[in-house]
């Protein structure tokens, strides 16, 4: 068998396939170590694309015979696929192969997860199940037949057969390979039913492992609203007769939306308030909705080549957005979004890993699963719709769907649908898509004679591959407040396109006070010097929520960088302001939660390097410590009312009210903690009927070093709840002083428990060594080195879990000189590992570079 070695692809040099599929017919014979895949597939030539060679991709595959209208041929055979002479017309392809899904570790294609069988094919997967053209612009409709002795064999589509060891599956919509599914196990369901707008009766299954069936009722209630929203918001309706929804506890991804068999991460779907927490419950319902969206956009019509992967997650996240906020309010919906793009995008974009929302190359797809791709390629749909307005929004959606229905799309295509509804050049908006980084927005304001000029600028520094820039189209929301705190004139969509803009505002009787960037109306950094004076006021009286939190989050953090550079006390201002906002009750409990929250320490070394200064983690760990102690002293007298107020009697209930309380209420009690010993935390570990409330006061209680009596506790408890138990590997790490996470990650590692080929449970571990800054950051490298050691392990096994786990590496050239060394010999030691997979190879020479 000839080896192939890796090559970069362009998004330049998209050819269309050169034959088409009509139908695919599969026959699986289930065996952990040898299963049988039978395929016949009808091809026929693309009128639209070269009949230059017939290849189908296909790895890890053991070719036992192949046949074209019958007869038996002998392909040509690589690691990477075959080729094979084909007939100038329409024929049938024939081939059996031989898999072994027990040794499939990489969890990607056809493998097992606790005796079950499942499938993730996104994005290159179903290659290692059959012979295939694995791209998404080839799309046909599947049959699909199982045999096998487990009780449950389901597969995409709708079920026409079965019979005593045997089921048959049709999907009557073609899709694309990395849409097949297939689940075979001992499993049971939550069962409901739902009736669409256009009357058709669909059966609904959540099929989980027996001990789990107790934990799925919010997941079914999440997609019935998201049926009900989707139908509702866009006139889009569920076109099969059942959804089959099934829980895997090994899964590199949280899902996969499969037509028709959504296939989850156990964490992203099995919920239940005493082993699940408020933000589970969010984010199962939004995990839930998002891959129930993809049914229209991302399943219907799918993304001609991977370049184009931002046109079904861009979309699809944004529309799980809006969702949330239709149902959990939009003001804190906006405020976490911001925070996820800012943690995690704009690290994205100020480092080596920077790229477009489309990239233009790649050698390995999987490592373009980015912040990048998902939530700013939310941001730019987002932005389209402040530009056009929501109807012409609405109406170019409509557009898309009925243009695009049933075919693979680009950028291209989207952006025609908007220009053909509204009449706009869309040509300089396309820009976003094409260009890296994250823009600058400059603001220089100036009033007289009741004019007011606003002057902004725009700057997008270099990335890799792209030093220089073209202006961008930029919707600014600007609203402008009296001295008095009242409103005269209210939100106004700007349209920055030049380098420099300045837009006027009359009759205006004094100088009024800006909100720029109102709800985050784009994903840019705004570069301006205001005064804590303004940034008070703009917490008191800004009319738009988000500003007023961004108005508090600059104060804090120009309260954090003051006290890590020069030691510096909290400004009264914003002591007095945090005072203001949390004696508020007209502000729901959630938003003064985000209020009270400080920036993390990441946010803070970034702000640093921002200013051009030197971060030092285990400064900035210390000096947000004491801020917190600044807030707790000042606040002091009203924490413990506000705490008890914010107690939720009664039933739990996992929506926005009462969570907004739990939120704000263990905001509080980090607070009170501080100032009083844990008296409160212990009170409220010992009293915690939900995991929320008990693993806050955990939390709590290892923050000043008093858990380790509740830790033991809590693993008594919960030991034999893997996904619990995984909060538990992850508190410890996240919470533990700086001087002890190296050790104590060690230590865990060597724990029982510590199950280091599930991705979760490897996640919850080393995720959050990355994520404890100063502990990982140690100068002597060995956070560096604890990492490189287990990622090459990990590597063989799991390419996909071990490249995106390299990126905690990424901040290399945001470290001093001694860190940087320690990172690069941590980065050359796995990149020199021998046979090291592409996916991880690619990242770490990205990195390196």
């Amino acid at each position: 068998m000839k080896d192939s070695a890796p090559q970069t692809v362009h998004l330049a040099d998209y050819t269309a396939p050169g034959w088409l599929v009509d139908s695919v017919h599969l026959t699986f014979h289930l065996s952990p170590d040898a299963t049988r895949v039978i395929s016949r597939i009808a091809f026929r030539p693309n009128p639209d694309g070269a009949q230059d060679q017939f290849f189908l991709h296909g790895e890890q595959l053991e070719l036992v015979s192949a046949q074209i209208d019958g007869q038996p041929v002998a392909p040509d055979v690589t690691t990477r696929g075959l080729t094979c002479d084909v007939p100038d017309g329409p024929f049938i392809w024939q081939a059996e192969v031989i898999i072994a899904p027990a040794d499939n570790t990489a969890l990607e294609g056809l493998y097992m997860s606790g005796g079950m069988y499942c499938t993730q094919c996104e994005a290159e997967g179903f290659r290692k199940i059959t012979y295939y053209p694995d791209r998404p612009d080839v799309m046909g409709v599947f049959t699909v037949r199982i045999e096998s002795d487990m009780p449950l064999l389901l597969s995409n589509g709708n079920p026409v057969a079965s019979g005593d060891g045997w089921a048959e599956w049709h999907d009557p919509w073609p899709k694309p390979a990395y849409l097949f599914a297939l689940v075979a196990g001992d499993l049971v369901a939550h069962s409901d039913r739902f009736t669409t707008m256009e009357n058709r009766d669909v059966a609904l299954n959540i099929w989980v492992r027996p001990g789990d069936l107790d934990k799925c009722a919010f997941g079914m209630t999440a997609l019935k609203d998201s049926m009900i929203w989707d139908e509702r918001t866009h006139g889009r309706a569920y076109d099969l007769d059942i959804f089959n929804i099934v829980a895997v506890d090994d899964f590199n991804m949280g899902a996969m939306e499969n037509k028709g068999l959504n296939i989850f991460n156990s964490s992203c779907v099995l919920a239940k308030p005493e082993t699940s927490t408020d933000a589970d419950f969010e984010r199962i319902e939004a995990i839930i909705a998002h891959e129930y969206f993809h049914n229209w956009t991302g399943n219907r019509i799918t993304c001609r080549d991977w370049f184009q992967l931002c046109l079904k997650e861009g979309l699809t996240v944004f529309r799980d957005q809006t969702f949330t906020g239709d149902l959990r309010g939009h003001a804190v919906k906006r405020i976490d979004d911001a925070l996820m793009l800012r943690a995690r995008q704009f690290r994205e974009d100020a480092g080596p890993l920077a790229h477009p929302v489309r990239p233009a190359s790649f050698v390995e797809i999987n490592n373009f699963y980015t912040a990048t791709v998902y939530e700013k390629g939310a941001e730019l749909v987002g932005m389209l719709k402040r530009l056009v307005g929501d109807d012409h929004y609405r109406q170019s959606l409509d557009l898309y769907f009925d243009r695009h229905d049933g075919q693979a799309a680009t950028i291209e295509d989207w952006l025609a649908c908007f220009a053909d509804v509204t009449g706009r050049d869309l040509s300089q908006f396309a820009l976003w898509y094409a260009q890296a980084g994250t823009p600058q927005i400059g603001v220089s304001d100036h009033f007289a004679d009741g004019t007011y000029t606003l002057t902004l600028t725009q700057h997008t520094p270099a990335t890799p591959g792209q030093p220089d820039k073209q202006p961008l189209h930029i919707p600014v929301a600007v609203g402008l407040l009296a001295p008095d705190g009242s409103q005269i004139v209210p939100t106004q969509m700007l349209e920055l396109t030049q380098a420099s803009q300045t837009f006027t505002f009359d009759g205006l009787a004094e100088k009024p006070v800006p909100s720029i960037l109102r709800d985050f109306s784009a994903p840019v950094i705004l570069d301006r010097d205001q005064t804590t004076a303004e940034r008070a006021f703009l917490l008191t009286y800004d009319t738009d929520p988000f500003n007023r939190w961004e108005a508090g989050r600059t104060l804090a953090l120009d309260a954090l960088l003051n006290r890590v550079m020069t030691g510096a006390d909290p400004d009264a201002a914003y002591l007095d302001g945090l005072r203001a906002t949390l004696l508020d009750d007209t502000l729901h409990p959630a938003f003064r939660a985000r209020v009270l929250t400080l920036p993390s320490e990441q946010d803070v070394s970034d702000a640093m390097v921002r200013r051009k200064g030197d971060p030092d983690p285990m400064q900035i760990y210390i000096g947000r410590r004491e801020i917190r102690q600044a807030i707790a002293a000042h606040l002091h007298d009203v924490l413990a009312p506000v705490h008890d107020r914010m107690q939720v009697p009664g039933p739990y209930d996992p929506r926005a009210d009462d969570a907004g309380k739990r939120t704000l209420g263990n905001v509080l009690l980090g607070y009170l903690t501080l100032i009083d010993g844990g008296r409160r935390a212990q009170a409220q570990y010992a009293d915690a009927d939900n995991m929320t409330q008990q693993i806050a006061a955990l939390a709590c209680l290892l923050d000043i070093g008093q858990g380790q009596d509740a830790l033991a506790a809590f693993r008594a408890q919960w030991q034999a709840d893997r996904l619990v138990m995984d909060k538990w590997f992850g508190l410890q790490i996240r919470q533990s002083h700086p001087d002890d996470t190296v050790a104590l990650t060690e230590r865990l590692t060597q724990d029982p428990a510590f199950d280091w080929k599930n991705p979760n449970r490897f996640r919850s571990v080393f995720g959050s060594l990355a994520a404890n800054p100063a502990g990982f950051h140690r100068t002597d490298g060995s956070g560096y080195d604890l990492l490189a050691d287990w990622l090459i392990r990990l590597d063989p096994l799991n390419p996909q879990t071990t490249a995106r786990m390299v990126t905690a590496f990424d901040s290399l050239g945001r470290q001093n000189p001694t860190r940087q060394a320690a990172m690069r010999a941590a980065l050359a030691r796995i990149g020199d590992t021998k046979g090291l997979s592409r996916d991880t190879a690619e990242m770490v020479s990205r990195i390196l570079s």
